[in-house]
């Protein structure tokens, strides 16, 4: 595949570098495949850096490093404690803090030559062209399948190359999606989003923590190789990385002809509403009265009249419970539906409520009338009994 560098001569020629520059990058400088002009591109580039979480971190802590010329970084969320198992751009004196203001504060301490464009918002249809459109370069560091179709969808439509990384327990993987390259993008893999709740977020299904770090700095060298074009981008190619066999493993990828954005006749040419596509935020639990309030859970239990199931996995189980809950996994429930009774009220309730909302309706589907969703899960719940602490 021909490759080359995203940054014309005409951009960085006129880059100059002074003598703090020339100490900073004297380890580039002295690699015949960057040097001096490589380290000019890369003060010319600019990366769009979508979330500062646990790929966000080391992903734009190397890029600040490297001497990105501009790093344009996408955040709303606000530290917690739970963040800093994985999220190295903030720390304990960060707790409560806007990410952003964090991450800005730790990325000028490395590199205060690098500008840092802020964009203190949620990514939407709204807004995202807008924000993407000066940057050479999108890193996707999100958890989430809204902003993830939402960040492949626009990084197509402008016609920017997508670098993806995801990360779950110990297995990650990384891409470079870049249809224009002759490559897929992430519709061509996956042209629509599981159901929700089926697929556990980090929060719900936990991470390792160091993996982000390995993933996120993929992420970074890949951007980097694409700002200098040297050596064999990941187009086409997806990587899996399996920490606790410490395998490596690459997959080829095709881009699908049929693909509804990037294909030969994409019917998607203009950005979606992202969290209607992917079922975020819609009742699955199939009618009006499909969720309970933990108070009326309350009130349900100590009445006795109630038959409740958590469908969260068994180590979140050990983490904290509501006494006298039934453990029936998700991913059990479908072979496990005889020991849901027919003849009793059934209450269903995960971490959130989105997992549980999600057996509510399989139960519906497989005949079950008297089931419904406790909304809030067992986080709402730690507001009626402090006993539980939520994770």
């Amino acid at each position: 595949m021909p490759f080359s560098s995203l940054i014309e001569p005409g951009r960085w020629a006129a880059v100059e570098l002074g003598a703090s520059d020339l100490e900073r990058y004297a380890r580039h400088l002295t690699i015949p495949e960057l040097g001096l002009e490589g380290q000019r591109k890369l003060r010319a580039a600019s990366v769009l850096c979508i979330g500062l979480g646990g790929l966000g971190s080391p992903a734009t802590m190397y890029l600040a490093a490297a001497g990105i010329g501009k790093l344009g970084l996408v955040e709303f969320d606000r530290v917690d404690r739970s963040n800093l198992q994985r999220q190295i751009l903030h720390g304990e004196n960060d707790l409560g803090r806007s990410k952003l203001d964090s991450a800005v504060e730790t990325l000028r301490e490395i590199n205060p030559g690098v500008e840092i464009v802020r964009h203190e918002t949620r990514l939407g249809s709204a807004n995202a062209m807008e924000i993407a459109r000066p940057y050479d370069v999108i890193l996707d560091g999100t958890d989430n399948f809204a902003t993830r179709y939402l960040s492949n969808d626009l990084a197509v439509l402008l016609g920017k190359p997508n670098v993806y990384g995801s990360i779950f327990r110990f297995e990650g993987q990384c891409s470079v999606f870049a249809p224009q390259w002759g490559g897929p993008c992430y519709r061509c893999l996956f042209p629509v989003p599981p159901d929700p709740g089926m697929v556990p977020s980090c929060a719900e299904g936990g991470v390792l923590g160091v993996l982000p770090g390995i993933v996120g700095t993929l992420q970074a060298l890949e951007a980097i190789k694409l700002i200098l074009g040297i050596g064999e981008p990941l187009v086409g190619r997806l990587v899996h990385f399996d920490a606790l066999g410490f395998h490596f493993r690459e997959i080829k990828l095709r881009r699908d002809p049929q693909c509804p954005v990037c294909g030969e006749n994409p019917s998607i040419c203009e950005l979606l509403d992202y969290e209607q596509f992917c079922g975020a935020g819609r009742d699955v639990s199939g009618d009006g009265d499909g969720e309970m309030e933990v108070r009326e859970l309350q009130a349900r239990l100590a009445a006795g009249d109630l038959h409740l199931i958590d469908v969260r996995e068994p180590f979140e189980v050990e983490l904290c419970r509501i006494p006298g809950s039934v453990p029936i996994p998700l991913g059990e429930l479908s072979e496990r539906m005889r020991e849901v009774p027919l003849d009793r009220d059934v209450a269903i309730h995960c971490k959130s409520g989105r997992r549980s909302a999600q057996a509510v309706q399989m139960l519906k589907e497989a005949g079950w009338k008297r089931v419904r969703n406790v909304k809030g899960g067992i986080l709402a719940w730690a507001e009626v009994d402090p006993s539980v602490k939520p994770y």
